[in-house]
């Protein structure tokens, strides 16, 4: 169920990174506007949070290539009322305090203190805007008043393997935050859970005034002004800092949580999409995921010859708006907007962004090609790993991918 409209809570949207480990995605856009499931941006899942959660107040805090971002959520995010106090408001550097552009997440949050100092939320969201999963963040945030926490931290299981790209969080049986490792090379396992340790998603809730307290008090020391690095591991010995556990507020998919920094857990969290079973609901309709939708035609599949081989089908798969799949083959892929597979093509375990053309008997598999690419006549992609690292950026996981606008 959606929480009501929280009046005493402001949100800040972390938008800022290079995601240099999903390049070429990253190339010419933020992280959080790469698109994602089809018809959506990495940035939308936060957001969706944020308003089925009843927090209307948003800044968002980009830095890098940001347009696009920005104009896809000028074009899909223009849902607030001023006139109620609700807003969607980007804040890129300003020089406000510095001569700097953000330094670390920390920093991008004491360079806006100003707007915070000029509202009167009482408790502070600070969120990351390139993760998939669904909180209600109104729990979270009565969770922290529950505790009477001066910060509150979500975190989440993950294999031990993984942790050492988290901050892993050692917690007493009250849920206070008694040990804190920013990325350790040798990660903590859970008690009793050699096999699993418990990390921090990025996601925290502050009181307002120890939050400006912190801040400035960071801003004056040499540290890297990160969350993660340097105020969690100084307020945990000394503050009320507790740990909330992902998943706390219900749901079928409460416990799903991916980070998709990498290119190949990116095309594994597209690939939990189109599964038969997918552990992230896209259809619930107690929780919409909000996006820009363009006036596209609906999708179809043409010629049904199958004798001669040439049938449009597309199996296990999301197709988006104005998709044809004009006689070419889908399965288990993802198709944005505008795309077109001709006939006798094949597309297998793909990702392909809008309006990519899939021409006459070309074979692609394993494979995410950006925006506005057209693939010839007969050429084969994901079949020759050796071959397509002499023409593109192949993963660690043998994922191909094809930058935007590349002619082939």
């Amino acid at each position: 169920m959606k929480s009501k409209i929280i009046q005493n809570a402001v949100a800040f949207v972390l938008a800022g990174g290079v995601g240099v480990r999903l390049h070429p995605l990253t190339r010419d856009r933020a992280k959080p506007a790469v698109p994602f499931g089809g018809k959506y941006r990495v940035i939308d899942f936060t957001l969706s949070n944020c308003l089925n959660s009843g927090v209307r107040q948003i800044f968002v805090l980009p830095q890098y290539k940001w347009f696009s971002l920005e104009r896809h959520t000028r074009e899909s995010w223009n849902v607030f009322s001023p006139e109620l106090g609700e807003f969607l408001t980007y804040l890129s550097p300003q020089m406000r305090v510095g001569e700097d552009w953000y330094k670390g997440t920390a920093d991008a949050v004491y360079q806006n203190l100003y707007h915070l100092e000029q509202g009167d939320a009482r408790y502070i969201l600070i969120l990351s805007g390139d993760h998939i999963y669904k909180m209600d963040y109104g729990h979270f945030i009565r969770y922290h008043q529950k505790k009477r926490a001066d910060l509150t931290i979500s975190a989440v299981e993950v294999d031990i393997e993984e942790a050492t790209r988290f901050g892993v969080i050692q917690a007493d049986d009250a849920g206070r935050v008694c040990g804190y490792e920013e990325k350790p090379k040798e990660p903590r396992a859970i008690p009793g859970k050699p096999g699993k340790a418990f990390v921090s998603m990025g996601v925290y809730v502050f009181g307002r005034s120890t939050l400006i307290d912190t801040l400035n008090r960071d801003a004056r020391m040499k540290t890297s002004h990160d969350f993660g690095r340097d105020i969690i591991p100084y307020m945990s010995p000394d503050h009320r800092v507790f740990v909330y556990r992902f998943g706390m507020g219900g749901g079928k998919d409460a416990c799903y949580w991916r980070d998709i920094g990498t290119i190949d857990a990116y095309w594994n969290a597209n690939m939990d999409l189109a599964s038969v079973n997918p552990a992230f609901n896209l259809y619930d309709k107690s929780w919409p995921i909000r996006t820009y939708e363009g006036q596209y035609p609906p999708a179809k599949t043409v010629f049904a010859d199958e004798e001669k081989g040439r049938a449009g089908k597309a199996l296990d798969s999301i197709i988006c708006s104005g998709v044809i799949i004009s006689g070419g083959r889908v399965e288990r892929s993802i198709l944005s907007p505008g795309v077109r597979v001709n006939s006798y093509a094949e597309v297998t375990e793909s990702i392909l962004f809008h309006n990519v053309v899939i021409g006459m008997r070309a074979k692609v598999r394993r494979t995410i090609i950006d925006k506005g690419v057209r693939v010839p006549d007969g050429m084969k992609i994901g079949y020759d790993l050796e071959k397509d690292r002499q023409r593109f950026f192949v993963s660690d996981g043998g994922i191909v991918v094809i930058p935007k606008g590349q002619i082939l």
